[in-house]
């Protein structure tokens, strides 16, 4: 018989857009007993999870709790309970995850309607309000934080249009929830999608949601319809309005999260664990404490970066806090610098998607990872790497101009 090893992984700095490294506690909690999934100790936890959602979200929404998958998984949830077939979808794109949307949307039948920007940009919040009042969309569903980019859209203005002109407004948050705000009630945002593996530092297996009455009437409407009920005088409405899928059904997702308890799966008792005492990291140093150290970190790396005189990529004025995109110079093999990060120092950087793959470097901020040992490694680590495979660099200024950024911090 083939005998295997034990497992053990070998320990990394990881400086990517997700996943990140996991905070200890949140590792400790996964350790723990499991409990039945109905077991009132169990549903109390549940209970207080979706508390805590509330609070990450900045929201007043009954409904804030994790569907069981990825981050993609809520995507779907959120798309396939609530875009019909035939039903038009503005989706704005200005990186990878944008055309993502724009292909769960398609497979859930919508009639898709999309703006384009130029990759490194973001939308300035009057196109899309523009392109809204044109198209008369039903929903208009947009990325928060690019992570293909490294940009970050603004959405108080769009949110406020879609609800004056009753658009229903989804937001992929699955990169800044936690990292940045997301301020849903105030930015009139009816469905955010988050993620865990980001700035949350939990492992990816969950993907937080909330939505708010307006989507929750939506889809309790399709389920009637499902159920052959209607409202008196309601004309008969064809089957395809129905919710096609029974894992991703927010109905039903409703019903197991709510006091009632029926059953719709059997829930993913350790990632739940895992989840709550993430959040409970959270707010414990606090959002806007957390917020705050985001930044810092992030001005530190980016100082370093260009104090070792590489280039970083994109709209300074939209950059996303929690990723910073460096160019890749002339004449370096990208790849093969990221290889020798993780191989020699165990530092573990991105590359990007599409037009811009092997054009940047993504460098993540994230949650657990996003603190000052991680930083002042990374950049010592990149200098040496450059200076090893001949790139010109300014040796020896990374790292310092990241310890001004951070004297400076430390005396204020």
């Amino acid at each position: 018989m083939k005998k295997y090893k034990d497992l053990s992984p070998s320990p990394r700095t990881i400086m990517t857009p997700g996943p990140v490294e996991v905070d200890p506690r949140v590792l400790r909690a996964m350790s723990y007993p499991i409990l039945g999934q109905f077991d009132p100790e169990f549903t109390g936890l549940m209970n207080e999870t979706m508390g805590m959602l509330r609070e990450l979200f900045q929201t007043e929404n009954e409904w804030a709790f994790p569907i069981d998958g990825t981050s993609r998984s809520g995507l779907e949830a959120v798309l396939t309970s609530v875009i019909e077939p035939g039903m038009k979808v503005l989706i704005p794109i200005y990186g990878r995850f944008g055309h993502l949307l724009a292909e769960i949307s398609e497979r859930c039948g919508a009639d898709i309607v999309t703006l384009e920007q130029e990759w490194g940009k973001v939308f300035d919040p009057e196109e899309v309000i523009g392109a809204i009042k044109r198209e008369q969309p039903a929903v208009v569903a947009m990325v928060h934080g690019e992570t293909s980019t490294g940009r970050i859209q603004p959405l108080a203005e769009i949110g406020r249009a879609c609800r004056e002109l009753d658009v229903l407004f989804v937001v992929d948050a699955v990169a800044t929830i936690g990292g940045v705000p997301v301020e849903t009630d105030n930015w009139c945002i009816d469905a955010v999608i988050g993620g865990t593996q980001k700035c949350l530092s939990v492992p990816s297996g969950m993907a937080p949601i909330t939505y708010n009455s307006r989507i929750e009437q939506h889809i309790m409407q399709r389920k009637r319809i499902e159920r052959g009920l209607r409202d008196p005088g309601e004309p008969l409405l064809e089957l395809g309005r129905t919710i096609r899928s029974n894992y991703f059904d927010l109905s039903q997702l409703q019903d197991y999260w709510s006091a009632a308890r029926l059953n719709h799966h059997t829930e993913a008792t350790s990632m739940l664990y895992a989840l709550r005492e993430g959040l409970r990291i959270l707010l414990e140093e606090g959002l806007e404490a957390r917020f705050a150290r985001h930044l810092l970190h992030e001005r530190a790396l980016a100082s370093g970066i260009e104090g070792m005189g590489l280039e970083l990529y994109g709209d300074p004025a939209c950059k996303l806090p929690v990723v910073t995109c460096v160019a890749i110079p002339d004449g370096v093999d990208g790849e093969a610098v990221r290889a020798m990060l993780l191989e020699q120092f165990s530092i573990e950087i991105a590359s990007s998607f599409g037009v811009l793959k092997g054009k940047i470097w993504r460098i993540g901020t994230m949650g657990y990872s996003c603190r000052k040992q991680n930083v002042l490694q990374v950049l010592g680590a990149l200098e040496a790497v450059l200076t090893y495979c001949g790139s010109s660099v300014n040796k020896g200024a990374a790292v310092q101009a990241a310890l001004v950024v951070y004297r400076e911090a430390e005396a204020t």
